[in-house]
């Protein structure tokens, strides 16, 4: 095999484009002597693996079937993590015309906008979060923008301030209208702090209900918590499948919180989702007249959140 196309498969994880060997000084027939025997998976793109190919490897492979291809949309929110992709096509957006099409296993977007936009993510060239949020958007609803957004900030992959800038700049377009007011609801939560979506959800349920918001992970006697509310005294534990699988642990950390004088309270992270009255039930409350339900509030709690 060709010393180029060894190295490029080396640094693509196993994944190579006949175009890059090319301008690599190849000729046609040398690029295709040097692709020989390996699986094709787009027009002109192979990997070296006769397996089901990973995810990193479907990835690059979109993004190499041209030059100027970048990860976009569902595919790049899964790459960042804020959203997930189950199903086996992947997005790209190229420079051009408005407009998309399937080509085989990839959905092709057309932009104007990209120059700014785009950024390098382990190797691979894919739109930033803040523009990978913004062209979602549209394609999402409510529920499904929301928790967007949400494991966005928590993971710390975007900010308000980059996401409002950005939405400046493409303001008009469908589902940014949306956004500017989630952010702007977004920006008084400490959803950074929050290392679940159950701990940013009730985060939002709080204020969508004009409950006091606590301190999110905290130390509190010497023992982090969930949620704490230092002026009433009171700590609440989202208890999850990923999370508090040490019973004794727990038994251990409310000890100690109960002898520091907390009152603790736990909760079930399905709960939060899917019975925000019960996290209402345990939370602190505010004056009746500060609590007057918002329509936003009337759309908290669906199920998945």
């Amino acid at each position: 095999m060709h010393v180029r196309a060894k190295e490029l498969l080396e640094v693509q994880d196993g994944v190579i484009a006949t175009w890059q060997l090319r301008r690599a000084g190849l000729t046609e027939k040398q690029a295709r002597t040097a692709v020989r025997g390996l699986r094709e998976i787009h027009d002109g793109v192979f990997v070296a693996s006769f397996g089901e190919s990973t995810r990193r490897q479907r990835w690059l492979a979109a993004t190499v079937t041209t030059p100027t291809s970048v990860l976009s949309h569902f595919s790049a929110a899964a790459c960042f993590g804020f959203r997930q992709n189950p199903g086996g096509t992947e997005a790209i957006t190229r420079p051009g015309g408005h407009g998309r099409r399937q080509v085989g296993a990839l959905l092709v977007f057309h932009s104007r906008t990209l120059a700014g936009n785009v950024m390098q993510r382990h190797g691979i060239r894919i739109t930033t979060p803040e523009r990978t949020i913004v062209d979602l958007s549209p394609h999402l609803d409510d529920r499904q923008r929301r928790k967007m957004l949400r494991e966005a900030l928590r993971l710390r992959t975007t900010t308000i301030a980059a996401l409002e800038a950005v939405v400046q700049k493409h303001q008009g377009r469908r589902g940014t209208a949306k956004l500017s007011q989630l952010a702007s609801r977004y920006a008084r939560l400490q959803i950074d702090r929050c290392k679940s979506d159950a701990e940013a959800m009730a985060m939002e349920v709080l204020d969508a209900h004009r409950r006091p918001l606590p301190h999110v992970n905290e130390h509190r006697a010497g023992e982090e918590a969930d949620l704490s509310w230092p002026d009433h005294r009171l700590i609440l534990e989202i208890d999850g499948p990923q999370f508090h699988r040490d019973k004794l642990q727990d038994a251990h950390k409310t000890a100690r919180w109960t002898a520091a004088g907390w009152t603790v309270r736990r909760i079930d992270s399905d709960d939060v989702f899917h019975l925000p009255e019960s996290l209402l039930a345990l939370a602190p409350e505010r004056p009746l007249r500060c609590r007057a339900r918002s329509t936003f509030a009337a759309g908290i709690g669906s199920p998945a959140g």
